[in-house]
């Protein structure tokens, strides 16, 4: 198991300590076309914290959120048997060692179990697909941003219209309470459960990158306008630049029913990645 413990570690520590270069290109560019000295105060601190926890290596946020683990593995795989102790492995130690907060509380008593691990924590999703290769997308998500997260059941009659007026409410109604600018991640279809699965895993496309399907990328890019002319800005202290981008997954949805999960991401766009092969190789990026 340990071969499998200290790749995930590193791609923790990475997602934690890095933020990936499109968010960083993102940030600049608001950056440079912001027109609030306010807002401009607000992008620069936060370019600076994401320079001092690349170049110390230390987390880039205090909070260093729950740590959810996407694992699309292949049904040829030797390692299917071990990656889920491996990643609570990592988990802990990873917390020692990077460290990270402590961010694991007892629904019932209170007691935080210091390590990040508990029941149903860290978070881990299976996928199986065809193939040997095992591919793990690491997203750490601070408890600010899931805050604002949120369902709708809205009817068929809705529609889209429907989506674009809940997102719109729900982020003037959160404000600066993600830390925007932030990432927001849309999952229409599905049921309730899967339509919020959906949403989270958007999160792990690249700032600026499209849905494939040209309808749904359309409708991305519509939203990412009409947020973004909420004026909530930085830190929620006014400004152009609400959110970096917007994301939005499908799925086939029940006649009766029109779900929409939510996923709202901070400007800590946390997010790494490592893949196993079938003879040991492990690779690990953003």
């Amino acid at each position: 198991m340990k071969d499998l413990v200290d790749p995930i570690v590193d791609a923790i520590k990475l997602a934690v300590t890095t933020i990936p270069g499109d968010t960083v290109k993102a940030l600049k560019q608001a950056y440079e076309s912001e027109e609030s000295e306010i807002a401009r105060f607000n992008l620069g601190n936060i370019l600076r914290a994401i320079e001092i926890g690349k170049s110390r290596i230390v987390p880039v946020c205090q909070d260093t959120g729950t740590l959810t683990f996407f694992v699309k593995a292949g049904i040829g795989s030797p390692y299917l048997g071990e990656i889920e102790r491996a990643i609570i492995e990592a988990t802990r130690r990873a917390t020692l060692e990077i460290p990270l907060r402590p961010n694991a509380v007892d629904v019932l008593t209170g007691r935080n179990s210091g390590d990040n691990t508990g029941k149903g924590v860290p978070v881990i999703r299976w996928e199986l697909v065809e193939g040997s290769d095992v591919e793990i997308a690491v997203l750490p998500k601070g408890g600010g941003s899931e805050n604002c997260s949120a369902l709708a059941m809205l009817t068929p009659a809705q529609g889209w219209e429907g989506v674009k007026r809940f997102v719109l409410e729900r982020v003037t109604e959160c404000g600066g309470k993600p830390c925007p600018p932030i990432i927001l991640g849309i999952g229409v279809g599905g049921g309730a459960d899967y339509s919020l699965t959906l949403a989270k895993k958007a999160l792990l496309r690249k700032v600026g990158e499209r849905n494939p399907d040209e309808r749904i990328a359309e409708l991305e890019e519509e939203l990412l306008t009409e947020v973004n002319s909420l004026g909530v800005g930085p830190m929620g202290m006014g400004g152009k630049t609400t959110t970096l981008d917007v994301k939005i997954e499908i799925a086939h949805r029940h006649p009766a029913s029109f779900p929409v999960g939510l996923v709202v991401q901070c400007w800590a766009n946390r997010r790494a990645f490592l893949r196993i092969k079938a003879d040991g190789r492990v690779e690990v990026w953003q």
